[in-house]
């Protein structure tokens, strides 16, 4: 079966795209079988993967019932395969209001594929919508990253209010992955102060690696690869690898 992590933070900037690109390609490059699903309208990991401008079939239509998982991913020479994302989803979430089952679409879908990979990571929208929700019906967990200041503290109490609201009603085994701190300053004083509280208060639920900001890994998406394959000895390429490790033994 697969394991599916939602990557999510109502929060945009904080670095989920450049998680869900770099997490896929390193686990792939581990060997494991990976699906990317970009849920995000805005359509970032499809152009962070080299599928700029996609003219065939995307999550839309999976969502839509009008395609399957199988026939709309697009195998990369980067270790994952892509379900593109497109503008086309900003209509997706007043298409789906009035349908059945609108929070499970994306459940349902991915069922099809349930053994056809080892991990499905899905880049949320920065938004806590339907879209996000049916992310976090399908997901098994839910991985947030952020940024160490003071507004991200207030941003995470309203995904995790809504986690737990997702949990109660629509998806009871829906767990926290983990909180990761992404482009990590450690010259910032704050910074610190702020990855110190998440420590205290998240523990094992915060994860180890912490990503630095690095301007390889900044570069990587306006060529459309991932970091491991545009500049493998970066430190942005050596956090993700690590990274993958951590996961993999959460798994």
């Amino acid at each position: 079966m697969s394991r599916v992590i939602a990557v999510a933070n109502q929060k945009g900037g904080v670095g989920k795209t450049t998680t869900s690109i770099n997490l896929a390609a390193s686990l792939g490059r581990s060997g494991k079988r990976i699906l990317l699903i970009d849920l995000d309208p805005q359509g970032n990991a499809s152009m962070g993967s080299g599928v700029a401008g996609h003219e065939g079939l995307s999550i839309y239509e999976v969502l839509m019932n009008e395609a399957a998982v199988a026939d709309a991913a697009v195998s990369l020479p980067y270790g994952y395969d892509l379900l593109p994302g497109h503008s086309d989803l900003a209509g997706a979430e007043l298409e789906l209001i009035s349908v059945a089952r609108r929070e499970r679409r994306l459940a349902d879908a991915l069922g099809a594929v349930a053994g056809r990979y080892d991990f499905v990571f899905i880049d949320c929208p920065p938004a806590l919508n339907l879209l996000t929700v049916n992310a976090l019906v399908a997901a098994d967990a839910v991985m947030i990253p952020m940024q160490c200041e003071y507004y991200a503290l207030e941003g995470l109490t309203a995904l995790l209010a809504t986690v737990r609201r997702v949990r109660e009603g629509l998806n009871p085994a829906l767990t926290i992955d983990g909180l990761l701190r992404t482009m990590f300053d450690p010259r910032n004083g704050l910074a610190l102060e702020v990855s110190d509280q998440l420590s205290r208060h998240f523990g094992n639920k915060l994860f180890q690696t912490i990503i630095p900001r690095n301007v390889r890994l900044a570069e990587a998406p306006s060529y459309g690869k991932p970091v491991i394959d545009y500049d493998r000895a970066s430190k942005g390429s050596q956090a993700y690898m690590a990274l993958a490790e951590e996961v993999l033994a959460r798994a």
